[in-house]
């Protein structure tokens, strides 16, 4: 869409050119008692999109448990907040930034990191550590490669020159994701309690300041049009609408926010992302109950000729809209010159609750706050369950089928498949160690462990999630993704302390994907509740979707773990002749995993049934084991089943070293008891001197398990009786599956 002058008429084309429906356009009629003018329907079609308005989803989110002792901060400011202790909290956030990277992959992504570590250092956090959750197609695929590359750069280099560590996250190539790659981005922040900034535009009267960088046209749109709508054959043309980012900016304004907040100059702090000086400033306003008067005309601007129009909508990267104590101005304008970061004076805080825009003192726009913040539309209703359930269920092939799969060959299939494969081609990338505080950072544990600098305490992060699951059993796919982050959480011996999502979905317009949006917040809920992990913020993306069709259902959970004393994390030491133990029951479930999907090419049958109750038991399980030093290596059975664990748990061990299952006996195939995806279940190493009692304390608890093999001293990795491979050799497959296809294969664009 061309941005027009600013009279241009407002008629039913411009109307839907702006995404909003003729309804809805009614109703900001209503809500002005007069048509609204073009820089007043551009600020609407910001305000009310569903990335900014949360118009399909809202009511579907207030079932998510977002309560508890824990909880510093809920959802409605840049990010939550859980207490860690010693008067510290922990500040974090995921969002998205999907379209955006499908059109411009390296900006896109890069400029969804910018994003999120903004929103955790307005909080007056300091920014400790990032995650990432990645999704694309096959890497068969050149244009595929050519997403994958720069993203992966994008994320790197924004992160590494800003100095934040990229500490973990996730990698998964389905071609579900081939037209409409995912990028979603954890930040992780540190304070104090007392230093805990929030997003208010408090006291009539109050100064308003932009801080950073300029704006320019870049990102017009971005939340509208971009955000808010399918990906369709002519997107390339949206790259106008991708922001482009300035990690150097970006390090000047983080400190220079963190000083401020430090300073008490500042009454309330908000980032400038999506929908940039509109959302910021009316949200602002909102939280605060009060108004806001902003003169355009005095935001420095780094191209001529902008109108009003853009300079609202634009979303320029690296700007913060401060609200400044009237007797604290010039404090805040030395602290801007120190970081050598342009602040100027563009409004004032008003009583009325009118938000008011003016360009050299004329009136441009005059909106209610509440018209723009609390009267979106929200659309929600029920919705039967979608025919191709039925028809998923059905494809699940029978025993036969499955039977003739050579268990061998499916091993070699599963390590070397690049959703299951070492990702070390994208975190050697990124830098993973800046700052000193990270103790396992991506390659050595399920989850990352950082230290809690001053205190005995760390902190344990992780991203999960399984669209194959949620396509399969939406509520089922919801709740194993929180579950998923608990176990791969509590693998370093940390307690699950609360969960940020992104939930990532096709257009809620059509009633499958709403169905499967519903169903899967209902699961996460269940499974939070279950873990007393509430969820204390968020990001919902729309419209995932392409010529080739929706991806698949992916919510995806950050989670913050508790090690209360970081010596009690497990030390991955081994030896010949340690024991082998599976907590849980023996596997047996295919369904929606990774054998049939890996080497049949099917998506069918039901996802793994979720117990969360035997989630909870077992994992305070292996908790206990951990910190009490009778488990040196913990790893949860997820993606591939036992077969994947026990080779991944080998690829860890000293060099040499191998591992021997037994599988249980009676089975006629072994195919469910290596390759079965069943939840509640961990693949641990017990050194031989802490057996006896290891076996005590688990028959004590009256929860599965047995003795599921030793590590050995012969280099291999044996299988029951299906048969045995070099260590060596698969995990040469396991670590060269992605580094192969991205060196000897050419990207296209």
């Amino acid at each position: 869409m061309t941005v027009a002058m600013r009279d241009t008429p407002v008629t039913p084309d411009v109307v839907a050119a702006h995404g909003l429906r003729p309804d809805e356009y009614d109703r900001i009629v209503e809500l002005l008692g007069r048509e609204p003018n073009f820089t007043e329907l551009g600020v609407f079609s910001l305000m009310w999109s569903e990335h900014c308005g949360y118009k399909y989803s809202r009511a579907w989110l207030s079932e998510l448990p977002s309560r508890g002792p824990q909880v510093v901060q809920g959802p409605g400011e840049n990010a939550g907040a859980v207490d860690v202790g010693d008067g510290l909290a922990v500040v974090f956030k995921m969002e998205s930034h999907n379209h955006p990277s499908a059109v411009e992959p390296y900006q896109g992504a890069a400029t969804g990191v910018g994003g999120i570590l903004r929103d955790v250092f307005t909080m007056g956090a300091r920014p400790i550590a990032m995650l990432d959750s990645l999704r694309f197609g096959n890497l068969d695929d050149p244009h595929v490669r050519y997403l994958f590359r720069h993203v992966v750069r994008g994320v790197g280099d924004y992160g590494n020159c800003v100095g934040v560590p990229t500490v973990g996250g996730e990698v998964v190539f389905d071609d579900s994701y081939a037209g409409n790659p995912l990028v979603n981005a954890m930040c992780v922040g540190l304070l104090r309690h007392e230093d805990l900034m929030r997003a208010t535009a408090a006291g009539p009267g109050n100064p308003v300041y932009v801080l950073g960088a300029s704006t320019g046209r870049d990102g017009i749109h971005g939340a509208s049009k971009l955000a808010s709508t399918e990906l369709s054959e002519d997107s390339a043309e949206s790259r106008p609408t991708v922001q482009i980012g300035d990690p150097f900016t970006e390090k000047l304004l983080l400190e220079a926010t963190l000083e401020l907040i430090a300073s008490g100059a500042a009454v309330g702090v908000q980032d400038m992302g999506a929908a940039g000086l509109t959302s910021s400033s009316s949200e602002m306003a909102a939280r605060g109950r009060t108004g806001i008067e902003i003169d355009v005309a005095r935001v420095p601007r780094r191209e001529p000729g902008m109108t009003p129009y853009e300079v609202l909508l634009s979303e320029s990267q690296e700007r913060m809209l401060v609200v400044a104590r009237p007797d604290q101005e010039t404090a805040l304008m030395a602290i801007a010159e120190k970081w050598d970061l342009p602040c100027t004076r563009v409004g004032v805080v008003t009583p009325d609750q009118e938000w008011r825009i003016l360009e050299d003192g004329d009136e441009v726009c005059r909106i209610p706050v509440a018209a723009l913040v609390d009267e979106v539309p929200r659309y929600a209703r029920e919705v039967d369950a979608p025919q191709y359930l039925a028809e998923v269920h059905a494809r699940m092939p029978g025993p036969a089928a499955v039977a003739a799969i050579d268990p061998l060959a499916a091993i070699e299939t599963l390590l070397s498949a690049p959703t299951i494969a070492c990702k070390r081609w994208v975190w050697e990338q990124y830098d993973h160690t800046v700052q000193t505080h990270t103790m396992l950072g991506p390659g050595r544990a399920d989850a990352a462990l950082l230290l809690l600098p001053g205190t005995r305490s760390a902190i344990a992060l992780a991203t999960d999630g399984n669209g194959r699951y949620t396509y399969c059993d939406p509520r089922r796919g919801g709740a194993l993704a929180v579950v998923e982050a608990a176990r791969n959480v509590s693998c370093v011996g940390a307690r699950p302390l609360a969960v940020t999502d992104c939930l990532n979905f096709g257009n809620p317009e059509k009633d499958a994907v709403y169905f499967q949006f519903v169903e899967a917040v209902r699961g996460i809920a269940e499974a939070c509740r279950a873990l007393d992990a509430p969820v204390v913020s968020g990001n919902v993306s729309f419209y995932n979707e392409s010529p080739a069709g929706a991806i698949h259902p992916t919510p995806t959970i950050g989670m913050v773990g508790l090690l209360e004393d970081r010596d009690e994390r497990p030390r991955g030491e081994a030896a010949g002749g340690d024991a082998v133990v599976l907590v849980g029951a023996n596997g047996s479930h295919l369904g929606a995993g990774c054998l049939l999907s890996e080497v049949l090419g099917l998506v069918a049958g039901r996802a793994p049934d979720v117990d969360l109750e035997a989630e909870r038991r077992h994992a305070e399980i292996v908790r206990s084991l951990i910190r009490e030093g009778l488990a040196s290596v913990a790893h949860d059975i997820g993606d591939g089943g036992l077969a994947v664990a026990a080779a991944e748990v080998c690829f860890g061990l000293p060099s040499g070293l191998g591992i021997a299952l037994d599988l249980p006996a009676g089975d006629d195939s072994p195919h469910g008891a290596l390759f079965g995806e069943d939840g509640a279940r961990y693949l641990l190493v017990v050194p031989a001197v802490s057996l006896v009692e290891v076996r005590e304390r688990l028959a004590a608890t009256g929860a599965p398990w047995r003795q599921a093999g030793r590590v050995t001293d012969d280099g291999r990795i044996g299988f029951g009786a299906v048969g045995s491979r070099e260590r060596n050799e698969l995990q040469r497959l396991w670590e060269e599956a992605i580094e192969t296809r991205m060196e000897n294969l050419e990207d296209q664009r």
